[in-house]
């Protein structure tokens, strides 16, 4: 997982609540066996309708999805989160998450940004008025700025986290910051026991 610690965007508007994994990225996806290409199913029932928000150019190369109440419900598919990374998104802003699907993100990359429903919404119009609209996630400071807007918005993430992002720490780079205690412990074992190695 890459360090993150600023992103600064354009963002796309889903005006859509309850939007679960099923849709974000459809079953049908789920055969893969690697972990690449998810992106192509992004929302794959709704982009064949062309008026669809991600088929609109003007928010071609947004980054950031400001999404609806309740974002990411439903069954816990890891690929929901893959397929909204290998689109091309580093964020999503919601006032709520699914339980699962924040913690997948945060495990993945993808920052979830909880911020109240208003807005949200103010964030929406803002978008619509003005594609190309800059929006800046500071994960250092846990702030949502948007000048344009007179935006400065705190946001909720704990320190844990944090520093997932910052120090660009997946579950394995967590486990690989003990490959040292690890390598000695498994020099010191029984042969004949299970190995790491």
């Amino acid at each position: 997982m890459k360090p993150i610690s600023r992103i600064e965007s354009t963002a796309i508007p889903l005006k859509r609540s309850d939007v679960d994994t099923d849709q974000i990225i459809p079953s049908d996806w789920l055969k893969r066996i690697e972990r690449t290409g998810f992106g192509a199913g992004l929302f794959g029932e709704w982009r064949d309708d062309p008026s669809f928000v991600l088929n609109d150019q003007r928010y071609a190369g947004a980054r950031i999805l400001v999404a609806g109440l309740n974002f990411g419900t439903g069954s816990s598919r890891e690929h929901a989160v893959w397929a909204l990374t290998d689109y091309g998104f580093e964020a999503v802003i919601s006032s709520r998450f699914g339980d699962i699907f924040r913690n997948n993100s945060t495990k993945a990359g993808l920052v979830p940004v909880v911020l109240p429903q208003a807005v949200v919404e103010k964030i929406w119009a803002g978008i619509e008025n003005n594609p190309q609209m800059l929006i800046a996630i500071d994960i250092a400071k846990r702030e949502v700025e948007i000048a344009e807007l007179g935006i400065s918005e705190p946001f909720p993430l704990d320190d844990f986290t944090q520093n997932r992002f910052i120090e660009g720490l997946d579950d394995i780079g967590l486990s690989l910051r003990y490959e040292s205690d690890i390598t000695r412990f498994e020099s010191v074992r029984m042969q004949w026991l299970p190995s790491t190695v």
